[in-house]
Parts: structure tokens; sequence; C-alpha cells
């Protein structure tokens, strides 16, 4: 099969490298233009760009593909299907008809639930248990498409949006090879999406990122296991923003919410709406991460001292 290949960060790069390794003929990489990166803010190629860069492969970055101008440089490389994978644009109905079989997706959860920009984290957030990859056929909605292929994992009880997502990356990469091989063999039969058990995964924003320590500690440590490594949850004490790292639910007295019930070498012990919440790893503006131990050796905070809490509201599901 002849595959033009969409796609951006890391989780996309990883499928590219699979397909690479498999046997197939990519005869186009579409990426999104090189963006400025890192404290230097110089110039950086997307993960998928390297990737087609050391293999030598045809390379296109339109800021767009709205604009028709693209549509026949896409059109020329004459392929059977367009693999998709967090790509970052949207491809209009014209380009979703260039390749003789279609667009697949490669979608990091088990559709229907969580279409939409951030599944990972969703997923984690809401306290789902399990989570997967989506083969899907595109078509003009948002992941609405037909399903051919699914591949699920559990969620650890400490898996962050970054070790999900590395999972996820072994695991779409995978399941895409397999797909294109089933397809190949005419084993696969498209699957339509149930409406009744589709929810959004709307993508995370930075006002989201503050702790309300009315919520319990159960929402509360998914949130912070959802928004590791970016963008980073947080509180505030004495006029300073907080962030939380890493937390884990505990036991003891409950407390005022936001309020510090105990200091242990290893943690700070914090009431939230219901149950208890231990902090671990912490980090002050312009500081490094760093243990309880470490942070208090240099951050003054005594038993009965307050957390703020950070009203915040986000739009999970439609």
């Amino acid at each position: 099969m002849k595959i033009i290949f969409a796609g951006t960060p890391v989780f996309a790069a990883t499928a590219l490298n699979a397909l690479i390794t498999a046997g197939y003929e990519i005869v186009l990489v579409l990426t999104q233009p090189d963006r400025p990166a890192g404290r230097g803010m110089r110039m950086a190629a997307s993960a998928v760009k390297q990737i087609a860069e050391t293999h030598g492969l045809t390379i296109l970055q339109p800021p767009t593909l709205r604009d028709p101008v693209w549509h026949a440089s896409i059109s020329q490389a004459n392929a059977d299907v367009m693999v998709v994978a967090a790509y970052g644009l949207i491809l209009p109905e014209p380009v979703l008809s260039i390749p003789h079989c279609g667009c697949l997706n490669i979608h990091a959860s088990l559709l229907p639930r969580w279409r939409g920009a951030a599944p990972i984290q969703r997923a984690i957030q809401a306290g789902d248990k399990e989570t997967g990859i989506t083969i899907m056929q595109m078509d003009a909605g948002l992941d609405t498409g037909d399903m051919l292929l699914k591949e699920s994992i559990s969620i650890s009880p400490d898996d962050t949006a970054q070790t999900l997502h590395d999972k996820l990356c072994t695991l779409g990469a995978h399941a895409i090879v397999n797909a294109l091989a089933l397809i190949q063999q005419k084993k696969l039969t498209p699957i339509k999406q149930d409406e009744s058990q589709a929810c959004y995964a709307a993508k995370i924003k930075k006002n989201e990122a503050g702790i309300n320590w009315q919520q319990s500690a159960e929402e509360i440590e998914r949130k912070i296991r959802a928004f590791n490594p970016a963008p980073g949850t947080f509180t505030t004490f004495q006029g300073n923003q907080i962030k939380i790292w890493q937390a884990k639910i505990t036991s003891g007295q409950p407390g005022q919410p936001g309020k510090i019930i105990a200091i242990e070498q290893g943690g700070l012990i914090v009431a939230c709406g219901s149950g208890l919440l231990r902090l671990e790893i912490i980090q002050k503006p312009g500081g490094k991460k760093l243990t309880i131990a470490d942070f208090l050796a240099g951050f003054k905070i005594v038993a009965g001292d307050h957390f703020n809490s950070i009203e915040t509201t986000a739009t999970t599901h439609d």
C-alpha cells in the first residue's frame, strides 16, 4: 500500500517509525510547520519531520489544508490511504477523499468515549479504569467515523498523562500496522459508533489547572495525574503559586478543605472536601520539582496553615 502519513508529535512519530519498519511505502509525510521551541526559542522540526528526514521521505508542511493549493500536491502522491495521528490540522472533505481508501485515524481512546483533543488526560481525570487505541475511518465529523479496530489497556492507579501517553504510543503503532495488514486481507468490518455513548474530551486549558480543595481527595489526585506533565496543577500559599506534581490519597481525621493537617518526612497531609491528600512532590515558582523534605528545607510551612482553593471551570462532556 502507498501511504500518506500525517502527524506531528512523538505519538505520531512512533507510528510512522512502525510503518517504515513494517515495510510500508510512505509516499508523502504531512506535518505541521517548524515552531520555536526550548529556552532559546529556536525553530525546531516536529518529531514526525525528524523521522521522515532520517528516512529521506518527501515532506510537506502546510500551515492549513483548507487552501486548495495544497490539495494538488497531496493528490500527486497517488496514495492508497492516509494515516493520521495527532496531526493538529483539520482535514477538509476534499482532502479526506483524495486517497483511494480514504483516511485512517489513530485515536487515543476507545471510541466513542473521549472524542476530541485530550482523550488521555480526560480518561485519567474521569477515573476510567481502561482506555486504548481506536483505528477509525475518518469522516467530516470530530472523531465520528466508523471504527475498524480497537485495542485496550488498563489505566493503572499511578498513571500520569505522560506515562499513559507513552503506553498508548506503543499500542497505537502496533494497532495501525495490524489494521493495515487486516485491511489488505479484507478482514476488517467497519462498525458505526454508538452516539448515545459518545463524550467529548475538551482541550486542556491552563485556567483549569488550579486546585479546588472543596473537591474530594479522589478528584484532586486524578487531576494532578491527568495534568502531569502539562499544564501542571497548582494551589496558592501566602501569595505563592505552588505546583503539585505527585500526591496520594491517605487516611486520617478530616479537616477544613485546604488545611495542612500534618507534616511528615515524605509528605504534607492536606484536607479536602472529603478525604485527605498526601502531597509528595511540589514546586515553587522558578524552582525545581522537589520532595517535601527538600522543599521544606527552604520554604516554611507548618501544620495548621492553609492552601487556597482556586475556582476553575471545565467542560469535559457534551
